[in-house]
């Protein structure tokens, strides 16, 4: 039987929107082709992805046959790297439970005023500079590397090392040699990084797993510092790359602008909005069935692959009524973009503060902010692990 083709292009024309063979019609749960000739099964309503992401039977363990990887180099790097996002349970729960400490909700607020006072820098620096700018390079960019760093205990002065070997790592096109070498190099750096924070422990995250887990024998170096480096991937490139699309939509969609320029009262609930509408995990949730189970009325056996589309099941009228419009007045929070159950995103935290405080500032301080190119000459991240705008030109 012949499957169409899982793709995660989106349409022309429509660059904050699913990829249309996601969203055409169809069954919610049915079957795909992947890049290498295998099968998967891809589900797509809101209920049915979240009661899949909450099932202990659905397991993340890339080196099963069925695994559904979604292309030769993230096949590579999920050989290669064993994170959180790899593991099952208990040994992800054992890994999990030693970072919910430093991501809990009052911790995570407790760095609202430093967060910011980075965003206010950086828009001083943006109004200092060159008229048009490129908002992605002067603020989208800095701002959670700034913060990931001083949260992890990273020296900002290194950013433009790991800002060049993370965005290596998170291509998914080319030679899948060139992802894994900027794999090890960040590991390279990180275990270095974590035998100095041994010695001289400072108040951040790495400095604790250093003291609390290397020097106890209870993780290696080489462990904390694969941990440290999907916080560092993750916590930088997704909240960079929600930034740049958030602000890209809403310059798009000046009715929803004017509701945030106007009260920041709606800022929070806006921003749960946002995360509704804009996919930026391109590659979306990946299991492989532990044992056999049924979602959707569809029998899954044990060994086949699932492809969990948060994308689609965040527009799924089921779920959210008029779920093609943006609405910054919406009750969205009950939103998929930090995926469901064991896997939740960890820093989701983290995210929601740096953009509320994002959103709530630039366009304040900002007012006139626009576009400084059409929409259609904006470049998008078609070949990443997280979709989002290779530039922003903007004006004010």
């Amino acid at each position: 039987m012949s499957f169409p083709m899982f793709s995660m292009t989106r349409a022309a024309g429509c660059p904050f929107d699913p990829p249309p063979e996601l969203t055409c019609g169809g069954e919610p749960v049915s079957r795909v082709r992947l890049w290498d000739g295998g099968t998967a099964w891809l589900v797509t309503g809101h209920a049915d992805v979240r009661a899949l992401l909450a099932d202990p039977r659905a397991g993340v363990d890339v080196s099963q046959p069925g695994f559904p990887h979604t292309n030769a180099v993230s096949k590579a790097r999920d050989a290669q790297m064993k994170t959180l996002m790899q593991m099952d349970p208990p040994e992800h729960t054992t890994h999990r439970r030693r970072l919910i400490a430093d991501f809990t909700v009052r911790r995570i607020e407790a760095l609202r005023p430093g967060i910011q006072r980075i965003v206010d820098d950086l828009i001083d620096g943006l109004l200092a500079g060159p008229n048009p700018a490129d908002l992605v390079e002067a603020f989208a960019l800095p701002v959670p590397s700034l913060v990931i760093c001083e949260l992890l205990g990273v020296p900002y002065a290194d950013r433009a090392f790991f800002q060049r070997v993370a965005g290596e790592l998170v291509m998914d096109e080319g030679d899948p040699a060139r992802a894994m070498a900027a794999s090890e190099e960040l590991n390279d750096y990180l275990e270095r990084l974590v035998e100095l924070k041994s010695a001289e422990p400072g108040d951040d995250v790495l400095s604790r797993l250093a003291v609390e887990q290397y020097r106890t024998g209870a993780m290696t170096r080489s462990e904390i510092a694969t941990m440290g480096q999907l916080l560092l991937v993750a916590g930088h490139d997704t909240t960079a790359n929600m930034i740049a699309l958030g602000t890209a939509v809403l310059l798009a969609h000046p009715d929803q602008l004017r509701a945030i320029r106007d009260g920041s009262a709606v800022v929070a609930v806006a921003v749960e909005e946002l995360l509704r509408y804009l996919a930026v995990t391109h590659t979306e949730a990946r299991r492989v069935a532990r044992e056999d189970l049924v979602i959707g009325g569809r029998l899954i056996r044990e060994g086949e692959g699932i492809i969990a589309v948060k994308s689609t099941a965040n527009r799924d009228p089921a779920a959210f009524p008029d779920p093609d419009a943006l609405d910054v007045h919406r009750g969205a929070r009950h939103h998929l973009a930090f995926g469901f159950g064991a896997h939740q995103c960890l820093g989701q935290a983290l995210a929601r503060v740096e953009l509320q405080v994002v959103f709530g500032t630039l366009f304040r301080r900002v007012p006139t902010l626009a576009r400084a190119v059409a929409p259609e000459e904006l470049v998008f991240k078609e070949k990443a692990v997280f979709y989002g705008l290779r530039e922003l030109p903007v004006t004010w």
